[in-house]
């Protein structure tokens, strides 16, 4: 997962590349989950609506420092707009969803939570500037603990959309 989403940042830097980075990197990293059931990555059917609910709930706290900023949000081209969702499934399906259940196989609910915490932080290393990386594990590890608590992905994977829409 790491060399996936290093391999995306710096593909990102190259003039042309970064829509097709974001797309192949967010396929790339949905494929970490291949063969897992989907229950054991928290994407069950039940309650579907209120888990999307809660998604959005999650964006809404996850936008909270863009809303302090002074400038209005921006709008993203509808390309990169496709590509955002992409790499925020992907990121998803592979940290909260694939890594997450294999490390809660391993060592249980803290181990789950806090590596794939951890993880998360150190694939966004190449791709934010440093003083950034306090949000990035923070969000990571908001996310982590609604997949822990409620057992869903759902609701991190619209958060995570939101948010990377909005920022």
């Amino acid at each position: 997962m790491l060399a996936v989403e290093w391999t995306r940042a710096v593909a990102m830097r190259q003039p042309g590349l970064a829509i097709p980075g974001l797309v192949l990197g967010g396929a790339a990293l949905a494929l970490a989950a291949w063969r897992i059931p989907p229950a054991k990555l928290g994407l069950g059917t039940t309650r579907f609506g209120l888990r999307v609910l809660g998604g959005l709930a999650l964006g809404a706290v996850l936008l909270l420092p863009a809303a302090v900023r002074s400038s209005a949000v921006p709008l993203l081209p509808a390309g990169l707009a496709v590509a955002a969702v992409a790499v925020s499934i992907g990121e998803e399906v592979a940290f909260r969803g694939a890594l997450y259940a294999a490390l809660e196989d391993a060592g249980g609910a803290p181990l789950a939570i806090i590596g794939s915490t951890v993880m998360w932080t150190l694939a966004h290393a190449l791709s934010h500037p440093l003083p950034f990386l306090g949000a990035v594990a923070a969000a990571g590890l908001l996310l982590a603990l609604w997949r822990w608590a409620c057992n869903d992905l759902i609701g991190p994977i619209v958060g995570h959309v939101i948010a990377d829409l909005a920022l």
